[in-house]
């Protein structure tokens, strides 16, 4: 059991891997466009409450899962519940990951290839179109395939080092470069001229806007900025020692996750505003709106160089914890190694991620329910298996999990917050399962 041996070195390192793996597409990808799409302030305001009534709770039990067994995903529900269907949590997580991992990996791909253009300014010295210029690489099945390669390459070489020479390492050079990247590019969109209109739009809330699906968007993206719901937490927290307090871990972790979703939003609609585009751009946002802005701004190309680098960062740190919670299941009963495994696994998702690959090329004309292959799957994943796994999660451990084990891994290593565990408990039995089967009945339209 080689993977139970592994630990993380510090606190610290452990705080910087989970925030890693939050803080990646979901909040500088996804959160920027969804948030663009569902009228700005308001839909800001209900991911924060989502995230600190719903996520940080969800986050905590997923810690006390983990730790509390020190095991992965899928034995630490067998060892809570053995000989039971609850196992099938953590099946279910490794299965969305696996998913996750098929549409992440090619966006993976877009920004390796994107900062590969960058560098030597190609970006915006080579294209004046910058909606052909996107069109052209994700059009390209070539140019796709070699970016989706190229970072799958990246996961498998730091996974199969390890926890702490791979993802404990890379994550504690990455995350503090990260921040500093961009308080970089939040300051210069905040000293352009009209930059105050995006921050109106980004910070003050319209409810108008808001629909039944920016509801259920809000809280898939909760759950997917914070990486809860497939039990990645789970994994990550079995890592980790006993002297560390699982509750201030969390709460770190929200904090820092809630601070660059602010950052994004700070960095990204100012500048759309200032030069005139439009918030609403969706997927391509990143892509299209912020090479055209930036092209407009002395030192441009740097500043785009800047952002992509930033942005590659967080996605390889959140790909990280995706490929740690398949490889550590794969690899619990100790018969196989951990680079056979990651390697393995990287060759296999390389193959089943084609379709997203090619789903804005040669496989173009084939739909799921109205969405392209890539759509299809973000949206099973970020707002129904998401949800459904943290539905699952706070039902088992109230109803299911060994209550003086899930109290006593609460006040571990911090019994100055104890006083919060009938607060956790109280959310995780009414308020997180209620408001995840409200927003689903509300997106059918069976409650209004």
């Amino acid at each position: 059991m080689e993977e139970k041996r592994d630990q993380w070195t510090s606190k610290i390192g452990f705080i910087l891997a989970s925030a890693g793996a939050a803080i990646g597409l979901g909040a500088i990808w996804k959160f920027p466009y969804v948030t663009g799409m569902s009228g700005g302030g308001a839909f800001f305001l209900i991911f924060v409450i989502f995230t600190l009534l719903i996520g940080l709770p969800m986050l905590i039990s997923e810690f006390i899962i983990g730790r509390g067994t020190a095991k992965e995903a899928v034995s630490a529900y067998k060892k809570l519940a053995p000989e039971s269907l609850w196992v099938w949590i953590g099946r279910l997580g490794v299965l969305g990951c696996f998913l996750l991992l098929t549409f992440y990996s090619v966006v993976g791909g877009w920004v390796l290839v994107y900062s590969a253009m960058s560098i030597p300014g190609k970006i915006i010295a080579d294209s004046a179109n910058y909606e052909a210029l996107f069109g052209s690489v994700v059009g390209s099945p070539g140019t796709t395939m070699l970016g989706l390669l190229l970072f799958t390459i990246i996961n498998v070489l730091v996974i199969s080092m390890g926890i702490k020479n791979g993802i404990e390492k890379a994550n504690k050079y990455m995350m503090p470069l990260l921040f500093v990247f961009f308080i970089i590019l939040v300051i210069r969109s905040l000293t352009l001229e009209g930059a105050m209109e995006g921050v109106t739009f980004f910070l003050s809330p319209d409810f108008s806007n808001i629909t039944r699906e920016s509801l259920l968007y809000a809280l898939g993206q909760s759950f997917f900025s914070l990486a809860v719901g497939f039990s990645c937490m789970v994994t990550y927290s079995s890592y980790l020692k006993r002297d560390v307090n699982l509750t201030s871990s969390a709460g770190t972790v929200v904090g820092m996750n809630i601070f660059v979703s602010l950052l994004a939003g700070l960095a990204i609609f100012p500048v759309v505003f200032a030069l005139g585009f439009e918030p609403a751009e969706g997927p391509g946002l990143l892509f299209i709106v912020l090479p055209a802005a930036f092209a407009q701004l002395p030192f441009g190309a740097l500043f785009l160089s800047l952002f992509l680098l930033l942005f590659l960062f967080a996605t390889l740190t959140s790909s990280f914890s995706l490929y740690e919670i398949i490889v550590a299941a794969l690899t619990a009963n100790g018969k196989l190694s951990r680079k056979a495994v990651t390697w393995i696994l990287g060759a296999v998702l390389m193959v089943v991620a084609i379709p997203s690959a090619l789903s804005s090329s040669s496989m173009s004309g084939i739909e799921i329910f109205g969405k392209s292959i890539f759509d299809a799957t973000d949206f099973l994943v970020s707002n129904i298996m998401l949800p459904l796994g943290s539905l699952l999660i706070a039902i088992f451990i109230i109803h299911r999990a060994d209550k003086a084990l899930v109290k006593e891994e609460f006040h571990l290593g911090g019994k100055e917050i104890g006083s919060m565990y009938p607060v956790w408990r109280l959310l995780m039995t009414w308020i997180v399962p209620a408001t995840i089967i409200i927003v689903f009945l509300n997106t059918l339209g069976v409650v209004r």
